[in-house]
């Protein structure tokens, strides 16, 4: 389903992604990734040719990881199956250590400097806090940004056409995004009134989510509720606070421990007899309606880019991506779980059924 497309109205300035076209053909029609060449311009910008990586050298990759492994094996098994496919084999030319905040973001900056002591070549880095504090800790080794919300509202880069000294990767409307599910919401859920917003606050990335969603809930009238949350110990306490206060629904914002735990909060949603949305990965693991990008399609890109820096490019001169395909999944057993009936004509808009 085509981003700007479903954004209709609300957002008429993002249609101009519609003239993007894939970068390959090895990837599925709904999961190509194009180049931004600039914020306002349609220009695609490729990236300058790569020198070949010396014959015999094994790469060192650093990836940092701001959930848990078993909570990121998913995004993991995706980066390096596109490694595999550029001729990377782990033990042979090929070498990656892992680090995992385990949601304690603020061991992010120690666990950056002690893969930097590995020697590593490149950093794999995904999300707001983890991509922060890379940067942080180090203006020379390149930075691969798996996937991060808003590198620009979040001050990553300045430029995506260009993007700052060592960093480079994918990127996404995420803003825009999370006040657009609030309008799905009340597509198929016409009387919701009053929404909760589950949200990390130790995330950057809420503050500039949260105030765009509150000024598409206005024209909606539907009241919002921000329901703090820093990992999977508080997500019980949370859903009992949106019970007392009677809530609708709940949207499920972006957050490393909140993806790691998707079938926790879909589980606790459900039970509380709310109708919920989030990421696409969210109501495949039962949440009731899922809204945004293939994240591991993104993950599996970004071997792409760690491939030419490896090769000699730099990450100034490798554009920030974007992707242009935005998926529409409803799930219709947690649906009948919660006694939600979904029109015909909303089911039609779906990129994606579960029954």
């Amino acid at each position: 389903m085509q981003f700007a497309a479903v954004l209709g109205l609300m957002w008429p300035d993002l249609n101009r992604y519609d003239a993007f076209r894939p970068l390959g053909t090895s990837m599925k029609r709904r999961e190509f990734i194009t180049l931004l060449g600039g914020a306002t311009a349609p220009a695609i910008l490729w990236p300058l040719p790569a020198r070949p990586q010396p014959a015999g050298k094994v790469a060192r990759i650093g990836f940092l990881g701001s959930a848990t492994a078993a909570g990121s094996a998913k995004s993991v098994e995706a980066f390096r199956a596109g490694l595999r496919d550029l001729g990377y084999v782990e033990g042979k030319n090929l070498v990656i250590e892992f680090k995992w905040a385990e949601g304690k973001y603020e061991r992010l900056p120690a666990l950056v400097a002690e893969l930097m002591s590995h020697k590593v070549d490149v950093l794999v880095v995904h999300g707001t806090p983890g991509t922060h504090a890379a940067k942080q800790v180090t203006r020379t080794i390149p930075i691969v940004v798996a996937i991060v919300g808003d590198a620009l509202a979040s001050g990553i880069v300045t430029s995506l056409a260009r993007p700052d000294a060592n960093v480079t990767g994918s990127t996404y409307f995420l803003t825009e995004l999370n006040a657009k599910r609030l309008e799905l919401l009340k597509d198929v859920f016409p009387s919701v009134t009053r929404v909760a917003v589950l949200s990390n606050p130790d995330n950057p990335v809420s503050e500039s989510i949260i105030p765009a969603m509150t000024a598409a809930a206005a024209p909606l009238k539907i009241e919002l509720e921000l329901a703090k949350t820093q990992g999977p110990t508080e997500f019980d306490s949370a859903f009992a606070a949106m019970a007392r206060s009677h809530v609708d629904a709940v949207v499920v914002t972006q957050d490393g421990e909140f993806a790691a735990s998707f079938k926790t909060i879909a589980t606790l949603a459900a039970r509380a007899k709310l109708a919920s949305i989030g990421s696409k990965e969210y109501a495949e693991a039962g949440g009731l309606i899922g809204y945004g990008v293939n994240l591991l399609s993104l993950y599996r890109r970004a071997a792409y880019f760690v491939d030419l820096i490896l090769k000699g490019a730099r990450p100034a001169d490798l554009p920030v991506e974007q992707p242009t395909k935005f998926e529409l999944v409803i799930n219709l057993k947690t649906a009948k779980t919660i006694g939600l009936t979904i029109a015909n004509s909303f089911l039609l808009r779906a990129d994606q059924v579960i029954e």
